[in-house]
């Protein structure tokens, strides 16, 4: 599959990989890939365990080879080049500081090693880059989680590698300081200016920092866009359950003549604009059609007569719900389909909407998205089913 980042002519390509692929015996981890990383773009490589990212990412870092294929970085193929020799760096999950040494030192490590003897300047522009020049001769175990994941960034990026690899560098961080160190790692992205490239399996990280993603599954590219895109419009039934949540409903294909698609799933009757579709559809045929939960609205059935004409309806009855915080979570059985997700905005809640009570569910079909229904026998998906 070729892979290519929205790009900017005029920014150039830092990372290119062609025809590139990983076998370990019998088992493909990455199946042979063309991908395009722009340069000074913050790209992610987005997937669950064994999917093929961390390999493609080490494929990157010199420290696997490719089975087949090359490496290029800025035109250069450096696909037989040791890691030392690339103009690259890398960020793991585990810190690997110096517990010996001071902030200051862990990060000068690099120049020092290099032969430059005066790092002052450096070592402190890149640890005020990183807002730690009041750390500076602390030493790691005085540091917090994120503290030191900032000291192992700064210790790559003092190098001035072309290329910044994150391999999962979040992991092993709490929730909270998690998505702080997201926002932080974005603003050194956006003024250092050079590539990253992350590899995460937490769709959150990956849509809050990145400028594209990737989405792998089974060592190839499901999808690649930018986060919006890949989340409104999934073109696959992995890339639509494994970026948050989607509801999808198998239906028939009743009329397919026209620019708004007429559907039918059980006794219901829904409309899908053509633009959002990305099967082929033919009358007598199967979609499925995909809703987000936050995109519809709840109605008690004796509301009914009041939700606007045009929107697609699903007649259903309430069988859980669970208050979030900011929202609350309920799943609807419906003829159309079981289990349907629909989180609702803690505004002005309605008490009525409980288990048992039955209810209507609608949504703008222009929010609605369609896929191909066989793939949901591929992706081991149980169609008709909120996922």
């Amino acid at each position: 599959m070729t892979a290519t980042a929205p790009t900017d002519s005029s920014s150039g390509t830092d990372v290119r990989l062609t025809a590139i692929s990983k076998s370990y015996g019998a088992f493909t981890a990455v199946h042979p890939l063309d991908l395009s990383v722009p340069a000074g773009s913050f790209f992610a490589l987005l997937g669950a365990s064994g999917c093929g990212k961390t390999t493609t990412l080490r494929m990157i870092a010199g420290l696997e080879q490719p089975t087949a294929g090359t490496v290029e970085l800025a035109g250069k193929d450096v696909t037989a080049l040791p890691p030392h020799k690339r103009p690259v760096n890398t960020v793991f999950q585990s810190y690997a500081l110096f517990p010996h040494l001071d902030i200051y030192e862990n990060v000068a490590f690099g120049l020092r090693r290099r032969g430059i003897k005066s790092v002052k300047k450096q070592v402190g522009d890149m640890l005020d880059l990183v807002q730690l020049g009041d750390f500076a001769r602390r030493k790691p175990h005085q540091l917090s989680g994120g503290q030191q994941q900032r000291v192992a960034v700064a210790r790559a990026l003092i190098n001035h590698p072309q290329v910044l690899l994150l391999d999962e560098p979040l992991g092993a961080l709490d929730l909270k300081l998690r998505r702080q160190m997201q926002l932080e790692l974005k603003r050194i992205q956006t003024e250092v200016g050079i590539t990253f490239i992350h590899v995460t399996h937490d769709q959150e990280e990956a849509m809050t920092m990145a400028d594209t993603v990737a989405v792998m599954n089974a060592g190839r590219v499901e999808q690649l866009g930018a986060p919006a895109d890949l989340y409104e419009t999934p073109r696959t039934t992995f890339v639509a359950n494994f970026l948050g949540t989607s509801n999808l409903i198998t239906a028939e294909v009743l009329d397919a003549s026209g620019e708004t698609l007429v559907l039918r799933a059980a006794d219901t009757k829904l409309a899908l604009p053509r633009a959002r579709c990305t099967a082929a559809p033919r009358a007598g045929g199967k979609l499925l059609v995909g809703i987000r939960p936050e995109k519809i609205t709840l109605a008690h059935a004796d509301d009914a007569g009041t939700i606007p004409e045009g929107r697609n309806r699903v007649h259903g009855r309430i069988t859980a719900s669970s208050f979030i915080g900011v929202s609350t979570q309920y799943l609807v059985d419906s003829p159309a389909a079981t289990g349907l997700s629909v989180y609702e905005q803690n505004i002005e809640r309605d008490s009525r909407l409980v288990p048992g009570a039955d209810v209507v569910l609608h949504w703008n079909p222009g929010h609605s998205f369609g896929l191909d229904a066989a793939q949901s026998i591929e992706a081991g998906t149980d169609a008709g089913e909120g996922t």
